[in-house]
């Protein structure tokens, strides 16, 4: 398999290749240069299968050439012996329609961690082959950093430097982060926002002073390997609701696109998916692309579901760039007049190939409380805001009754205890596996909004690249 730039002009590398440079080198992202396809037949075959060993079926096509099968199959065994729950995402039903997937059984509670515990031993894995060394520079709106830096503690040949906006993820996502003291873990709290921090990173990337010394690599949904980890849970779930005979549609609570779009590469591998609701809070410059084509970048507001209060997708380039028909020079166009606009309309061919599986929905902090409420009184289940958004979509969405939906339950409730207990009135309890979380040393330092600052600083702390 072969992956290719967004943006047209990087040269194709191998999946090994794409793993570790992340973003690609005209400031694209990497995409692979074909869809695999299975038949109906070859996805009835994957029913029952453990969740490892499902992985290793829906991953293989994309790291064929990287990586040998049994090779593939001791990651993902190893990846996913770490979640607390045997079905590693775990199905729960709401009512007569409505389905939870939960995603948060991972080691720090949310859903990053399906895909980020398998990105930390592709890192090992192929850093193992060579004598190169990575700096893994990433910027979060709260669950990435966290699930990154736990899936990469204590490897070798790797740096790990997370940024976070200061004060705006809530204090469990921010402990996580800084309570682990290996010695390759920076955390760096700055001032602004996450789409602040997520364009210095993106500026990093092609900062050649950086590039030339450090060898730079993503653990953001940026990284194509992170999002070929998050399709494998839409084969887990859909073959549960009796795919491939029947269709399933998915909720999807999403601020970087990411999560939602390996749902989209999983209907172009032929899981048969009714629909894709693409779930915002009222940061919705997702919603208003797809309803209305105008992706145009607005001011973030912070609301009690922090890992969606972002105004730039990264991952949206992605379906831009396959919806569109794979010009990677016009879209290279079209994005560097968003960059300099921060603004820009969607062509005829973008928003009637995304209408074709996406819809989408904003939840206001009113609607989100309602729907935490809602799920608690009436199912019995405590849900975190970012769900409740996605939740919120998949009740008001209009899918055939006859067709199954399904809510991407992105975090642990007790990651975001004061919003849920405004909702319910009930403290949410965090696991007995993070229980004594406040008790731990914090280790971060805090820089101001500057690049040159942020770029200073791990350039003092990285390692060069040989």
């Amino acid at each position: 398999m072969e992956y290719i730039s967004t943006r047209g002009s990087a040269p194709a590398l191998d999946f090994a290749g794409a793993t570790l440079a992340g973003l690609a080198s005209d400031g694209g992202l990497y995409v692979p240069s074909a869809w695999p396809r299975f038949s109906e037949a070859e996805i009835a075959a994957l029913a029952g299968m453990p969740y490892a060993e499902l992985a290793a079926k829906i991953m293989w096509p994309f790291v064929e050439g990287s990586l040998a099968y049994d090779r593939l199959l001791e990651l993902t065994t190893a990846a996913y012996g770490r979640f607390s729950h045997k079905a590693v995402t775990p199905l729960r039903q709401l009512d007569e329609q409505n389905w939870l997937l939960e995603l948060f059984h991972g080691p720090t509670l949310a859903f990053k961690d399906v895909a980020l515990q398998m990105l930390g031993l592709l890192f090992e894995e192929f850093l193992g082959r060579s004598d190169r060394n990575l700096t893994i520079v990433g910027a979060t709106s709260g669950d990435t950093g966290s699930a990154a830096i736990d899936a990469v503690a204590g490897r070798d040949k790797v740096q790990i430097f997370m940024l976070h906006p200061k004060g705006r993820v809530s204090d469990v996502q921010r402990k996580q982060m800084t309570t682990v003291l290996a010695d390759n873990v920076h955390n760096i709290a700055i001032e602004g926002s996450f789409d602040d921090a997520q364009a210095m990173v993106k500026r990093m990337f092609n900062d050649t002073v950086m590039t030339d010394r450090f060898a730079i690599g993503a653990v953001n949904s940026i990284n194509w390997a992170r999002l070929m980890a998050q399709v494998v849970y839409y084969f887990a779930a859909a073959l549960q609701l009796g795919a491939p005979a029947r269709k399933v549609a998915f909720s999807v609570p999403t601020g970087n696109f990411g999560d939602v779009f390996a749902g989209y590469v999983a209907a172009q591998m032929g899981l048969p998916i009714e629909k894709l609701i693409v779930a915002t809070n009222v940061n919705d410059i997702l919603h208003r692309a797809l309803a209305h084509g105008d992706y145009s970048q607005g001011t973030v507001t912070p609301t009690e579901a922090p890992s969606m209060d972002i105004q730039v997708s990264s991952n949206f380039e992605r379906l831009l760039f396959d919806v569109g028909g794979r010009d990677g020079k016009a879209l290279a166009a079209q994005m560097a007049g968003f960059e300099a606009s921060k603004a820009m309309q969607l062509t005829n061919a973008q928003r009637e190939g995304a209408a074709a599986l996406f819809q989408s929905a904003a939840a206001d902090a009113d609607a989100m409380r309602d729907t935490i409420r809602w799920a608690r009184e009436a199912c019995g289940e405590l849900i975190d805001p970012h769900t409740a958004c996605g939740l919120y979509a998949a009740r008001n969405g209009g899918i055939d009754p006859a067709v199954p939906v399904v809510t991407l339950a992105t975090a642990h409730p007790a990651k975001f205890p004061d919003a849920v207990s405004r909702a319910t009135g009930e403290h949410p309890v965090l696991p007995a596996r993070v229980g004594d979380l406040f008790e731990r040393e914090e280790r971060m330092v805090e820089l101001s909004g500057d690049y040159d600052a942020v770029a200073a600083f791990v350039a003092e702390h990285a390692t060069a690249k040989v």
